[in-house]
């Protein structure tokens, strides 16, 4: 199944084989999707390509169509393959991308920039519990990171920043979103302060949600709770043993 999405969502899919098995070495890498699509992707991130594209890991457990013309909100956007991925997959859909790390964000507006005719949106700050400024914990080694966090403490190696913060109704508030079809969460440990922190009525409006949940030291920071919480505001869910969660409104 994985090799059958990536020649599904992939023009010129073989660059991946080719890569992979070393006949192919540029860094980085540029896709393009079967709708024309251009994707950069550096080598050290093939792998987080690999999930989006290949194991569809945020599709995997969605219950409702996403039509075309949606608005998707990708939280924890990184270098922008989900992002990608579903201006690729829902056609004339307006999307808007949060990444906080400089690292990341610089290639998520890179791609962006491949892809102009793409109603996509990108903002370097931090989706919290609250709209000012937040803390984020990542390792200064690491060209990209795909664990960057608000939610540890500081370790010695880490590189700690401050960046703007905004806060899920703020989202919605600023940009006059009515309805979100999609919600994908990829946050590091945010994303209890996010839904938590929502008001009801906000969190009404969401359609749909695709996270990867990431467990923390306290009380309701895990994935039963978050789930029995989502549950409890009429949402339905699915959950993987690898810590991902689905919710959606029937």
């Amino acid at each position: 199944m994985r090799y059958f999405n990536l020649i599904k969502n992939l023009s010129n899919w073989w660059l991946y084989l080719a890569t992979k098995f070393g006949i192919y070495n540029a860094d980085p890498i540029l896709f393009r999707t079967r709708r024309g699509i251009l994707v950069e992707v550096p080598q050290r991130l093939l792998q987080t390509f690999k999930e989006i594209f290949m194991d569809e890991c945020y599709m995997d457990g969605l219950e409702l169509h996403v039509p075309d013309n949606s608005t998707i909100i990708d939280i924890g956007a990184n270098a922008g393959f989900f992002t990608l991925f579903a201006a690729s997959r829902f056609n004339d859909s307006r999307i808007l991308a949060y990444e906080p790390v400089p690292s990341n964000f610089k290639q998520l507006a890179k791609n962006r920039g491949l892809n102009a005719d793409c109603s996509i949106e990108c903002f370097q700050k931090a989706v919290a519990g609250h709209s000012s400024t937040v803390e984020v914990m990542f390792d200064p080694d690491d060209s990209f990171t795909t664990s960057a966090t608000i939610f540890q403490k500081p370790h010695k190696h880490n590189q700690v920043i401050q960046v703007p913060s905004i806060m899920l109704f703020d989202i919605f508030r600023e940009h006059r979103i009515k309805r979100c079809d999609l919600l994908k969460m990829d946050c590091e440990g945010a994303e209890y302060d996010i839904i938590y922190g929502c008001p009801l009525e906000c969190l009404s409006r969401i359609d749909q949600i695709a996270m990867e949940v990431h467990g923390g030291a306290e009380s309701g920071q895990n994935i039963d709770s978050l789930e029995a919480y989502l549950i409890a505001q009429g949402f339905t869910t699915r959950r993987r043993p690898v810590g991902m969660l689905w919710a959606w409104k029937k």
